[in-house]
This record gives structure tokens, sequence and C-alpha cells, in this order.
């Protein structure tokens, strides 16, 4: 913890199931990219715990504020900052986010390798297992949304 009583430290990694795989979380972008060997100014996904907390970073573009409000396990990259924001509003991992209102997440590998749990729990200052355990999934649907148009990434 840094200074403040109650304040984030902003460069903890925490190794966590996410809702949809494991990953690496933490304030600090930066050190999210140089642990997994990657350029650090690379944009990296952030997940929010609730659509006011989304509605601090940007502003989501009329045509698609309902299918945002409603759609689950999707990211959206939203123009023209082109910030990857995710909303986990429920579950397991919801409950570990809402701590902290809003986290960068990466999945648990080094680039272009695949999961490694043994690799996600050495680099992690902390580990924080629930019920599910630890597991590589899918990564989340991606869309970038313009004003009026919707492009799917992935």
């Amino acid at each position: 913890m840094s200074g403040k009583k109650g304040e984030i430290s902003n460069s903890k990694i925490y190794f966590a199931q996410t809702d949809t795989t494991a990953g690496l979380l933490s304030r600090n972008p930066v050190k999210l990219n140089r642990l997994k060997g990657r350029n650090e100014n690379q944009p990296i996904l952030r997940e929010v715990d609730s659509l006011e907390t989304l509605q601090t970073f940007v502003r989501v573009p009329r045509p698609f504020r309902r299918e945002v409000r409603f759609r689950r396990q999707t990211t959206y990259i939203y123009l023209p900052k082109g910030e990857g924001i995710r909303v986990v509003d429920e579950g397991l991992h919801h409950s570990f986010l809402k701590k902290f209102r809003w986290l960068y997440s990466t999945s648990a590998n080094r680039t272009g390798e695949k999961f490694n749990l043994e690799w996600g729990k050495r680099v992690a200052d902390e580990v924080v297992e629930d019920s599910r355990g630890f597991f590589d999934a899918p990564p989340s649907q991606l869309y970038r949304l313009g004003r009026t148009r919707k492009i799917r990434i992935r």
C-alpha cells in the first residue's frame, strides 16, 4: 500500500480467474506489459465493476447503450480514445473487482505463449483463487465502437 490508509497500490499484480479466463490484474499497465514481454505502451484492457464506473472513463455511443448494458463477456474499444473496456457486473470475479472499481487485465501468459498456471502464480504479488480454481478459456468478444458503427475485432 502506498501513503494513505485504504489507498490501492499502483504496482501490485493479482493473479485471478476473471469472468473469461485466468488473468493478471493491476492498476499499472506498464508493469503488466513488461511481465508479458511486450511494448510497455501497448494498450491494455480495463475491467470495470459497473456501468457507473464505465461512464467515468468513456461515453458509450447512443446506438450501443442497451447492448453495452446487457451483453456479457464482451469487450468494447471506445473511440476516439481507443481504450478497451469490459464491464464485469456479476459473478465471482465481480466480487473481487468491486473492491477496486477498475483494474487493467491481461491473460496469464507471456506474449505468444499458451496459458501457464505456474508462471502466473510466480509473477503475481498476490494469488486470488475462488471456488472455480484457474482455467484457460476463450477470450472475450471484442468490438470497436464508433458513433454509429460497430466492427467486430475478434
